[in-house]
């Protein structure tokens, strides 16, 4: 039998008060239903996970890498649940894939690159454009499953919220166009997770990737969609998952 590592053991050991707080964090936001240790049971997957890949050589610190892969496998673990109406599902999977978005930005900043004030404010720019094509794909998402499922009101055209609705389902119309216009890899692995409710391994085991190349797939995907929006004039607006 092999003996545990014990550099892993003791980064575990270290992060146990943030699995524990995160997971607070994110209880606070659920149902009293939503056990607090079922949350807890995720976010040491996420730890375990961070300890076996944490690379000290970067220069980061493993409490800030183990930071979002925590709280990425809380969410992660969230979506499988059942209990949520299609509110809550839209607001854990937005908190999923903007967790995942803003690890890999992190990741893939070099150390030494961080702290100045033109770099940190065009990776606070890349972020917030990439953020907000995941809120517009995860309320789109949300929209097209009520539409399917048949709980989808009728607008009234008088009614004062119409036209901000009509411009809500314009933009989501042309979501569906640009992500069609997406490499065939990429648009089937956007439309598996944002409209059919996949988690980013079942969406790359579909598309025959892990789960770490489907998440720097995504990661891609979303500065595509962001791209190709702003090209058709689909201005960057605020999200209303709260």
């Amino acid at each position: 039998m092999t003996a545990p590592d014990p550099i892993l053991s003791q980064r575990i050991q270290e992060c146990q008060g943030l699995v524990r707080s995160l997971a607070l964090g994110v209880s606070r936001k659920l149902p009293p239903t939503v056990e607090l240790e079922d949350l807890i049971a995720y976010g040491q997957v996420g730890l375990g996970e961070a300890a076996r890949d944490f690379d000290p050589g970067r220069g980061s610190r493993f409490s800030t890498y183990a930071y979002y892969r925590i709280r990425g496998a809380i969410y992660d673990g969230l979506s499988k649940m059942a209990w949520f109406d299609h509110s809550h599902a839209a607001q854990v999977r937005y908190e999923q894939m903007s967790a995942d978005v803003v690890r890999l930005k992190n990741e893939d900043t070099p150390s030494d690159d961080m702290g100045g004030l033109e770099t940190d404010a065009r990776w606070f720019r890349d972020v917030s454009r990439t953020l907000a094509v995941v809120c517009l794909a995860t309320r789109t998402g949300s929209e097209a499953t009520e539409e399917e499922s048949g709980e989808a009101a009728m607008v009234d055209p008088s009614s004062p919220d119409a036209a901000e609705l009509a411009m809500e389902r314009e933009m989501s119309d042309r979501l569906h166009a640009v992500v069609d216009a997406l490499p065939p890899m990429a648009a089937q692995l956007v439309k598996a997770v944002y409209f059919e409710g996949l988690t980013l391994q079942e969406a790359g085991e579909r598309v025959g990737v892990s789960k770490s190349w489907a998440s720097r797939l995504h990661s891609r995907a979303l500065e595509q969609l962001a791209h190709l929006l702003r090209s058709v004039e689909v201005s960057e607006r605020k999200c209303c998952i709260e």
